[in-house]
């Protein structure tokens, strides 16, 4: 199992949520792919300003849910959920959801950098204009103030104007997680956001979280468990669509309560 020594770094300075305060309530959620169910009657919370990690095997479910909650499964013509997805007391489900004010709330960021052929200004700036903000001045305050939270402003304050390109693959992710928090979102969904990075890079995109969970509250897929038990504060494990155990990621890695979920974390499959 996981050394309880990876787990330290999350869990022993994490903000503790009050009791009953939970940011997303999942409830029966089914997700279909035509006749394919993908997701079977998957119930979580997931509290507030912590860090949530879906872990299991390729192919199990983990970003189907995590799209689930902004909504972006809606673009695959086959797709259909049930259930409820509440967040802050409102079924994101419904059809008459505002999608736009939705994925404003909710950023994203992928699992290899994609950062726009443009300035590393217009990269940050990109969410603001589009909901609005016109003015250079208070562009240039929220460029600044993004990417000072995504740990890169002092790395490219003298580049502003430089292509986007450029930036190393580390830094490409930190300055989409940067135009992610531009549009002052709560939640933060984090789809293999380090999977395409060399070690250094991935440890500071680690730290990065580590920090940004004080103010968001932050979903992440993982395949990597260490990378889990590392950076979270709960972890939910999932199998063939399956939520097969949810809780505390230091209880979860070291006394889980399914045999299947100790199966998967001591490697006998997946």
């Amino acid at each position: 199992m996981v050394a309880t020594t990876a787990i330290d770094r999350s869990t022993a300075d994490a903000p503790v949520s009050p009791p009953g305060t939970v940011k997303v309530s999942i409830q029966g959620l089914n997700v279909y792919y035509g006749d394919t169910r993908a997701v079977h009657d998957v119930s979580m919370d997931i509290p507030k300003h912590q860090v949530t990690a879906l872990i299991g095997p390729s192919g199990c479910g983990k970003s189907t849910l995590l799209r689930c909650l902004n909504r972006m499964n809606d673009l695959i013509d086959c797709y259909r959920a049930e259930g409820i997805v509440d967040i802050d007391g409102k079924n994101v489900l419904l059809q008459e959801v505002d999608l736009v004010r939705l994925r404003k709330s909710i950023g994203m960021v992928f699992q290899k950098p994609n950062p726009f052929p443009k300035s590393i200004f217009e990269n940050v700036a990109y969410g603001p204009r589009v909901h609005g903000a016109r003015e250079r001045s208070a562009l240039g305050e929220v460029v600044e103030k993004s990417l000072q939270r995504a740990a890169l402003w002092e790395e490219v304050k003298d580049r502003l104007t430089d292509n986007a390109m450029a930036l190393s693959g580390g830094q490409q992710q930190r300055l989409c997680i940067a135009r992610a928090l531009a549009v002052d979102p709560e939640i933060l969904l984090m789809d293999e956001p380090t999977s395409a990075l060399d070690p250094i890079a991935t440890s500071r995109i680690e730290d990065l979280v580590d920090e940004l969970r004080k103010n968001y509250t932050i979903i992440i897929v993982t395949h990597n468990m260490q990378q889990a038990a590392r950076v979270s504060n709960n972890t939910g494990f999932l199998l063939n669509g399956t939520l097969v155990e949810f809780g505390n990621t230091q209880r979860l890695f070291t006394t889980p309560c399914d045999p299947k979920t100790e199966d998967y974390i001591t490697g006998r499959f997946g």
